[in-house]
């Protein structure tokens, strides 16, 4: 017997339904639900911890969105036949979420915090990203883990000129602009996404649009908790304090912080080291024991006074950290064609950010296989991200790949893939990596600079040259400041992080991040247009060193022919068993690869041999060009038998010379007219319509003879 679980519904603006569902699974987790569109469905857990552990002075939450190959009817691949770590779509969709969540738990609340959201039914045409939030919202509105309030999050794209909230995926491929928002029924908190050059216009357009998508899922979680009957929230101390203490230090390190920003000293270690002199200086003041018993509180205290007077310097003196204006970019240099053997390359490099970028052009051989439950395929643009420890002058362990690699290098790829070329115009597969060797800010948005520089180095023909600014935002009662290309400080202390990628004339990509409720959309326009001013200052920088692709790819980079054919033409290249193609890549020195595409074949040739690309073109035209009537062909003999001969006209192409269209004398027989090998010069007649035979004829070519007196 089935167990009735309690469910709410609602009609987006796409007419599709939604179904959320609590009570019925996973109910040992502090809240669950399972949301349900089409036949997709998702389930969403919370559970936390009652108490904090010791020391800690931040909220460790953790994301995982994960896809079931079941959900799929599907077997997962590779050797053990089970879903393993997470893959780079995973992570992505985690953090997402994560993004969405975490400004929304109490600034106070330290208790280890778990959200898993599965996929546990797939539709081929409902996108599940787009509902993720939802689901784990959801679960924690159904839960005592404390929230400050529902949220949600909504595709919004632009499809044939109008915006859509969540298109079906078919549709998605039409798209010009396509946001992730996400938001409280009061404010937005995060977006992300990609555009063809869209306008500031338009994307503020598109995240309203989605604001009131969100609105109603948001009242669809409260009237599931009504419903449901929703616990009270749960009460806790996660911070121990000292309130004597506290104020002690906001007398003792108010000014002298101040003092340290109002300096606007432009290095990070020397500020750095300042700031930290504050911390031991105060501890001086103390006896030895309580300095320490109160050590974790007091680096807290200072830490909250820090940033503080760091925020209200900026607010009072409209100037920076490190000395510059609010709109002001820091000082730019760049290099291409530092590293000689790689395809391209590049250095960019913005203050104290750096990255040194490579790109490596390859054939279709060495695209990215992807199989996942909502994708499956194959990628030919990979963007590879690298944040190694010394770019912060850190020593530490390098563990692999960390989600924020993953997502700083899926954010430069977007912003760089729509401004690439068409796949007919640059057939290679495309690997761009990013190596950050200094960072203080925005390391996401030079690889989109380096990227560029480095594409055109190895001379990919980029539609338009694209640049990366990252802004940030302070506000206190009222006052804000809207800070161009922020440094690593103003992140931590600030109240957003708005990363825009794009050209001269339009947005490319972006992602935001706020810290704070009650962004107006008035700051948010002032933002993308100031973010627009720092973009087209840093492209000004960037042509300096490169303004376009070179006319060609370099001479050690392997060049890559395509030719399309008729399908019937592929076995014949194949041949049994691939004897034929193998043959042809060991005499060439090419790599050939062959794709069915509808009624066509796509034959790729990769090689960096000239000679040898030529001869395998040469070799795959003879093969598969198509006889043409009246033309005339040097023939070899192949065979001869009593009613003619048989030619090869082309490679693998037979004709057969009738004996009486030899010559113009009639011959009884062929004995001693032509010898095997022999080269003959013919002209073809005609084919065959049922059997397709080829006719061809010698006399046709030889002078007709004078007649009888």
């Amino acid at each position: 017997m089935s167990q009735k679980g309690i469910s709410t519904s609602f009609t987006m603006s796409n007419g599709q339904t939604v179904t959320i569902e609590t009570g019925k699974l996973a109910k040992q987790a502090d809240g669950s639900v399972v949301v349900k569109v089409g036949d997709m469905m998702l389930l969403a857990t919370v559970c936390s911890n009652k108490e904090a552990k010791e020391g800690v002075d931040f909220m460790p939450l953790t994301v995982d969105f994960q896809e079931k190959f079941a959900a799929d009817g599907r077997f997962p691949g590779g050797f053990l036949r089970r879903e393993g770590r997470l893959s780079d779509y995973e992570i992505l969709v985690s953090r997402l979420v994560d993004r969405a969540l975490r400004p929304l738990f109490p600034s106070d609340y330290h208790a280890d915090t778990q959200v898993l959201v599965s996929l546990i039914s797939s539709d081929a045409t409902i996108l599940p990203d787009a509902y993720a939030a939802l689901a784990a919202s959801a679960a924690i509105a159904m839960s005592d883990v404390p929230f400050l309030g529902a949220i949600s999050e909504a595709r919004v794209a632009k499809i044939d000129g109008k915006l859509c909230i969540n298109p079906l995926r078919a549709d998605l491929e039409r798209a010009t602009m396509e946001l992730i928002v996400s938001a409280s029924a009061k404010d937005i908190n995060m977006v992300e996404g990609e555009a063809k050059e869209c306008s500031e216009d338009e994307m503020i357009e598109a995240i309203k649009f989605a604001h009131e998508e969100i609105r109603k899922q948001i009242a669809a979680q409260e009237e599931l908790a009504k419903l449901f009957g929703a616990k009270p929230k749960r009460t806790y101390i996660h911070e121990a304090s000292d309130l004597e203490l506290k104020a002690t230090i906001e007398k003792y390190a108010y000014q002298r912080a101040y003092d340290i920003a109002a300096m606007a000293n432009p290095n990070k270690n020397e500020r750095s080291k300042l700031f930290g002199q504050i911390t031991s200086d105060f501890k001086a003041t103390l006896n030895e024991d309580v300095a320490k018993e109160k050590s974790f509180l007091i680096k807290q205290y200072v830490h909250d006074v820090e940033k503080k007077a760091v925020r209200d310097c900026v607010l009072a003196t409209r100037i920076r950290l490190d000395g510059r204006a609010l709109d002001q970019v820091r000082p730019i240099w760049s290099e291409v064609g530092y590293l000689p053997t790689p395809h391209g390359s590049a250095i960019f490099t913005r203050g104290e950010t750096q990255s040194l970028t490579t790109v490596t052009l390859g054939s279709n051989k060495s695209e990215q296989m992807i199989d996942g439950v909502t994708f499956e395929g194959t990628n030919n643009f990979l963007l590879h991200y690298n944040f190694p420890p010394f770019s912060t002058g850190e020593a530490r362990p390098m563990r692999g790949t960390g989600r924020r690699e993953v997502g700083h290098g899926n954010l430069a790829m977007r912003g760089l893939r729509v401004m690439l070329p068409a796949q007919k115009d640059c057939p290679y597969t495309i690997r761009i990596v990013s190596d950050i060797l200094e960072s203080n800010g925005s390391s996401s948005m030079a690889t989109v600079c380096a990227g560029t520089l480095a594409l055109m180095d190895a001379g990919v023909k980029l539609k338009k040259p694209v640049a990366g600014i990252a802004m940030g935002l302070i506000t206190e009662d009222g006052k804000y400041a809207v800070l161009s290309d922020i440094l690593g400080d103003e992140d931590h202390l600030g109240d957003m992080d708005f990363k825009v990628t794009g050209t001269v004339d339009g947005i490319t990509a972006c992602q935001m991040d706020i810290k704070v409720d009650g962004l107006s959309y008035e700051v948010l326009a002032q933002a993308l247009a100031q973010a627009k001013n720092g973009r087209v200052h840093i492209l000004g920088e960037m042509a300096k060193t490169m303004s376009a692709p070179r006319e060609d790819y370099k001479q050690h980079v392997p060049r890559i022919e395509q030719i399309i054919i008729g399908k019937e033409f592929i076995g014949a290249i194949i041949g049994p068993g691939g004897k034929v193609i193998q043959e042809m890549q060991r005499e060439t020195n090419t790599t050939i690869s062959i794709e069915e595409v509808g009624e066509t074949g796509v034959v790729q040739i990769f090689s960096a041999n000239k000679d040898g690309l030529h001869a395998a073109i040469t070799k795959i035209k003879n093969m598969t060009a198509v006889p043409e009537i009246g033309a005339e062909y040097e023939g070899k003999v192949k065979s001869i038998v009593e009613f003619g001969a048989f030619i090869e006209i082309m490679p693998g192409k037979d004709a057969l010379l009738h004996i009486s269209e030899v010559g113009h004398s009639r011959l009884e027989k062929m004995d001693g007219v032509f010898k095997e090998g022999e080269i003959v010069r013919v002209k073809l007649i005609g084919v065959d319509p049922k059997t397709k035979k080829l006719k061809i004829s010698r006399k046709a070519l030889l002078p007709k003879p004078e007649a009888a007196v």
